[in-house]
C-alpha cells in the first residue's frame, strides 16, 4: 500500500491549491479526483463561464460600435463557436493543473476515492494510507423537490455552459452570482431571459443600493425579473417547458425552452465514507475548528464541504492554511469578514466586509460615501458610465467596515479595500493615498471623500 505525508480528496481550486503548498513544504503529497483536475471551478465554473461572459461583452461592443464612432456590418454571433471557445479555456486551464502537479512531484490517483478508518482512502479498489487526509470534494448544483432537473429541459449550471443549440426562451431560477451570471449571458446572445428570484431583491446577499441599481441595469437589457416570486412547478411534457411560478399576485404561467435551476449548491460528501470513518455534519457541511481538522485525528475538510462561503478563492485560502499548520508553521486562522465576493454579469458586482445596513444593525456610527461613475473620466471614455462605489467607514475610528462596487470592472477593484481593510486602514488614510487618474479605481478615492464630506467632482 503506497503511504504519503498526505492526501487530498479532490482537486478543484481547494484541492490542488492544498496539494501544491503541502509538496513546497516537504510533505509527500497526492491528490485523488474522479473526473479532471481543476475540479468544477475550472472546467465547469469560475473560468469556463468567465469566458462565456467575455464573448458577450464583445459581442456587446460589436452591437454599440456606432457609440465609439466606428463601423460594423454584418456583426453576429456563433453559438457553437462561443461554447467551444470556452471549453478550450477550460481544457488549457485543466493542463495547466496537470503541469503544476508534476512539477510539484504530486502523484495523482485518477477514480472515485472513499474515506477508511486508519487514515486511508480506497480509490476504486486500491487502498492508500496517509498521516493527513484532507477532503476537497466540493459542490454540486443543489435541486429544489418542485424543480427536478433532468439535464435538458430543467438545468443546472453545468449543462448551461455546453447547451447543444442556444434557446430561445429561458427561465432563470435565482439570481445569485450563478443566475445572473447566466441571465447576462444568454440575455446578450439574444435569448429571452426571465429570472425569478424568491426574495426581494436581485442579487439578495449585496447591499441594498447595488441590488437596486443591478436590477434597474439588467431589465433596461431586456431581462425580465420578478422577485418574491417561487417556481412551484414545471411541466416538461411538451417540446418546451410550462412553469408556474407564484407572486404576491397569484400564479403565473410561464413558457420557455429551458429552465435554468440556480438556487445554490449541495455538498458532495454523500457515499465518500464519511460515516466508516465517524467524521460529524451538520446541515450538508463537515464541522471543523479554525484549522480544518475534523472530530477524527487525521482528517480534514476545507471549501464548499465546511461552513463558510462557497467560493474558490476561500476554498484556496482554507488549504493553504490547513496544510501550513499540519507542517508546524504559526499560522493564523481565516478571517471570514473580510472575504471579497464577484459577479461577473453586466454590470459587475463586487463587494467585502459589511453592508450598509449589516454595520447599522452592528451599532456603529457612520460615514457613508458614494462615487457615480457617471461622474468618472475614465468611465466615460469607456463608454460605462453605469454603477458606483459605495464605501462604509466607522465615524469613531474612521474603520473601514465595507466597500461596495457595481459597474465596469470592478471585480478587479475590490483588492484594494481588501488589503486596505487587511491592514487596519483608515477611511483618513484611503483619502490621502493619491490614486491614478483619470481611472476607473479613483472612485475609491472619491467615494471616501463624499464620506468625509470632502468630495471635489460631484
Amino acid at each position: 500500500m503506497s503511504k504519503y505525508d498526505v492526501i487530498v480528496l479532490g482537486s478543484g481550486p481547494g484541492g490542488y491549491v492544498t496539494a501544491i503548498r503541502a509538496s513546497q513544504l516537504g510533505l509527500k503529497t497526492a491528490i485523488v479526483e474522479k473526473e479532471s483536475l481543476g475540479g468544477v471551478c475550472l472546467n465547469w465554473g469560475c473560468i469556463p463561464t468567465k469566458a462565456l461572459l467575455k464573448s458577450a461583452q464583445v459581442f456587446e461592443y460589436l452591437k454599440h460600435a456606432e457609440d465609439y464612432g466606428l463601423k460594423v456590418e454584418g456583426a453576429d454571433k456563433d453559438f457553437d463557436a462561443v461554447i467551444k471557445r470556452s471549453r478550450g479555456v477550460a481544457e488549457g486551464m485543466s493542463k495547466g493543473v496537470q503541469f503544476l502537479m508534476k512539477k510539484n512531484k504530486i502523484d495523482v490517483i485518477d477514480g472515485f476515492g472513499k474515506l477508511k478508518p486508519g487514515k486511508k482512502i480506497d480509490v476504486d479498489g486500491t487502498e492508500y494510507s496517509a498521516e493527513h487526509i484532507i477532503i476537497a470534494t466540493g459542490a454540486k448544483s443543489r435541486e429544489l423537490p418542485s424543480l427536478k432537473q433532468d439535464g435538458k429541459k430543467v438545468i443546472g449550471y453545468r449543462e448551461a455552459m455546453s447547451l447543444p443549440e442556444q434557446p430561445k426562451k429561458m427561465i432563470v431560477v435565482g439570481s445569485g452570482a450563478i443566475g445572473v451570471e447566466f441571465a447576462s449571458f444568454y440575455n446578450s446572445m439574444g435569448t429571452e431571459v426571465t429570472i425569478v428570484e424568491f426574495l426581494p431583491n436581485v442579487v439578495p446577499l449585496e447591499d441594498e443600493e447595488v441590488s437596486k441599481q443591478f436590477e434597474r441595469s439588467i431589465k433596461k437589457q431586456g431581462i425580465k425579473v420578478m422577485t418574491n416570486s417561487s417556481v412551484e412547478s414545471v411541466d416538461t411534457s411538451g417540446d418546451g417547458v410550462v412553469a408556474t411560478v407564484k407572486t404576491q399576485k397569484g400564479e403565473e404561467k410561464l413558457e420557455a425552452d429551458i429552465v435554468l435551476s440556480a438556487v445554490g449548491i449541495k455538498t458532495n460528501i454523500e457515499g465518500i465514507g464519511l460515516e466508516d470513518v465517524g467524521i460529524i455534519t451538520d446541515r450538508d457541511k463537515i464541522i471543523v475548528n479554525d484549522f480544518y481538522q475534523t472530530n477524527m485525528p487525521g482528517y480534514y475538510a476545507i471549501g464548499d464541504v465546511v461552513p463558510g462561503p462557497a467560493l474558490a478563492h476561500v476554498a484556496s485560502a482554507e488549504g493553504i492554511i490547513c496544510v501550513e499548520k499540519i507542517a508546524g508553521m504559526h499560522v493564523e486562522k481565516l478571517d471570514y469578514g473580510n472575504i471579497p465576493g464577484c459577479t461577473y454579469a453586466t454590470p459587475e458586482i463586487a463587494s467585502v466586509g459589511m453592508t450598509e445596513k449589516q454595520a447599522k444593525e452592528a451599532g456603529y456610527e457612520l460615514k457613508v460615501g458614494k462615487f457615480p461613475f457617471s461622474a468618472s473620466g475614465k468611465a466615460s471614455a469607456a463608454g460605462n458610465k453605469e454603477g458606483f462605489i459605495k464605501v462604509i467607514y466607522d465615524a469613531k475610528y474612521g474603520e473601514w467596515l465595507g466597500c461596495h462596487m457595481i459597474g465596469a470592472g470592478v471585480t478587479d477593484m475590490i483588492a484594494e479595500a481588501v488589503l486596505g481593510r487587511k491592514l487596519e486602514t483608515t477611511g483618513h488614510e484611503v483619502l490621502k493615498a493619491v490614486h491614478p487618474h483619470p481611472t476607473m479605481s479613483e472612485a475609491v478615492m472619491e467615494a471616501t471623500a463624499d464620506a468625509y464630506d470632502e468630495v471635489i467632482h460631484l
